[in-house]
């Protein structure tokens, strides 16, 4: 019905005109002329041009329309931003308790490029790798049940593609505390963890990626950015979680999203998808579907350094407790859910009612039932209410875990934590596809299969032809002065343009539609 409309539209609407009435009182107006015109055969006519143009309202006519309007669609798609995502593939994997309960994805690193398993971390900002190991996990597949190859240490002195970063450097956070300006730069990053830490020295080196969308065909792209060479590691490092490495998300400015803004290859969002068969995506650059939901971050202490945001309450079935608002961030590098205590204690006390069994602790899960031969009761739903009034509701907020003895127990995927601030761990981000828009600040979700993104196919890593999509990675200046897209705007503002730029301005403009009407009369029939 919508295509036959406009067919009708162009068909009637031959001649249109256009006025723009500026604040200073002139008034501009402009022929459009339709490409199939009898004006505009008479006008190609006397270019000495032979154009043959179909009948009027005859079926060639109303065919050629319609095939006018599928390539405006096309044309609109295409004019799509291109989304990135690394050339080993867009699919991440979800390995169970073996490393974690994470969410990792095989990446690509260096010159000739080498694959490491990095965990997937929006609560922190550095990317770092097993390097130069002194103190790191077993990169061995024969210890780890569920890998199919071994996992790799990073060297820099194999890829012709490193440099050291020097404490000159404005992303050399501990720069003030080197000997000298012209030494390594050094980094010590501490996790939620208890005592789990990464430290070593950071590097610049390339990052292997596949682009998709935009006016782009798919195609490789090298992308500058920082390493830190995790030379030891300590806790859950050694233990089981992240043996490869970790990809911090975080909107801090060496985090990979940022440095891939800065260079301008796409604005600063990225999405991860989280789906019910152990398996999702991540996508950088993506800003997600127009019928999203989405709830502002907000400050955290007064700062914006990571991704947090308002909840104003917990509800449990239909009851929405009393003061059950806090603020959480959003971490995927979190495998479960934490409440303040206060909090998870109405919670929990709620859901047990409406439950209607006999809770159980098992393990570190205070929140547990034991499965019957008939099954659990109706398990109540969970919800936040994000700021806004913007609900996001728990696709399943329960997982299974045995005892080793034959007896399965259902446990709420909620953990106390001291203080006021909680976090929304990845067991209730299954089932969505996220969005991390840091240009906008916003959190965008919306269902998903994670399977609505095309782009997923691999690409092989290979040395890059002449030609390739590659920015060096932003200097010191750019990263005190960054410019563009690369920077939020509700950190950095706009400035408002002096009175007489907007004189400018609308002069320009005027200037500029009547050109561009122009160009539409003499070139609509090739385009079209």
């Amino acid at each position: 019905m919508a295509i036959s409309l406009t067919a009708v539209i162009l068909l009637t609407t031959a001649v249109l005109m256009l006025s723009v009435e500026l604040a200073a009182g002139y008034t501009f107006s402009s022929r459009l002329i339709h490409g199939f015109s009898d004006e505009a055969v008479s006008f190609w006519a006397s270019k000495g041009k032979s154009m043959t143009w179909p009948k009027r309202e005859s079926v060639e006519h109303m065919r050629l329309l319609l095939g006018n309007d599928w390539k405006r669609q096309r044309l609109k798609l295409g004019s799509q931003k291109q989304l990135l995502f690394p050339s080993e593939g867009s699919e991440t994997h979800f390995y169970g308790n073996e490393l974690s309960w994470l969410h990792y994805v095989w990446i690509d690193i260096g010159t000739p490029n080498t694959s490491f398993l990095v965990a997937l971390d929006a609560g922190s900002d550095l990317l770092w790798l097993p390097c130069n190991c002194v103190q790191c996990a077993p990169l061995s597949s024969s210890y780890y049940s569920m890998l199919d190859k071994d996992l790799n240490e990073y060297s820099p002195a194999r890829s012709s593609s490193s440099k050291h970063l020097s404490c000159s450097h404005q992303l050399c956070e501990l720069g003030p505390n080197c000997p000298s300006p012209k030494e390594h730069c050094p980094y010590t990053v501490n996790y939620y963890s208890e005592n789990t830490s990464s430290s070593g020295f950071l590097f610049e080196d390339q990052l292997h990626l596949t682009s998709v969308g935009g006016h782009e065909h798919q195609g490789s792209v090298l992308a500058p950015i920082v390493i830190g060479c995790g030379s030891k590691q300590s806790g859950n490092y050694l233990s089981g979680a992240a043996p490869d490495g970790v990809m911090g998300l975080g909107p801090g400015e060496i985090s990979v999203p940022s440095l891939l803004a800065k260079s301008g290859f796409v604005p600063r969002s990225f999405s991860l998808c989280f789906g019910k068969s152990n398996s999702g995506t991540i996508f950088f650059g993506d800003k997600g579907p127009e019928n999203q939901r989405r709830s502002s971050f907000v400050s955290l202490d007064g700062n914006y350094n990571t991704y947090v945001v308002e909840v104003q309450h917990y509800c449990v079935g239909g009851t929405c407790p009393k003061q059950s608002g806090f603020q959480a961030l959003v971490d995927s590098g979190s495998s479960f859910t934490f409440l303040p205590s206060e909090i998870f204690t109405k919670v929990v006390t709620e859901f047990e009612e409406q439950m209607n069994a006999t809770r159980l602790a098992i393990e570190d899960f205070p929140c547990c039932y034991k499965a019957s031969p008939q099954g659990l009761p109706k398990i109540p739903s969970m919800k936040l209410l994000l700021a806004a009034n913007q609900s996001f509701v728990i696709q399943n907020p329960m997982f299974t875990i045995s005892s080793g003895q034959g007896d399965n127990f259902y446990c709420v995927g909620l953990l106390p934590i001291e203080g006021m601030i909680g976090i929304i761990g990845q067991n209730f981000m299954e089932g969505y596809r996220l969005v991390f828009d840091w240009e906008n600040m916003k959190l965008g979700w919306s269902r998903s299969k994670c399977q609505d993104i095309d782009g997923t196919a691999k690409v092989s890593p290979t040395p890059p032809p002449s030609g390739l999509t590659s920015n060096p990675l932003p200097t010191t200046e750019q990263q005190r002065n960054p410019g563009g897209h690369a920077v939020a705007p509700a950190i950095a503002g706009k400035a408002t343009p002096k009175p007489s730029a907007a004189s400018l301005l609308a002069v320009s403009w005027h200037y500029t539609m009547s050109s561009l009407i122009f160009l539409l009369v003499v070139w609509l029939p090739y385009l079209i």
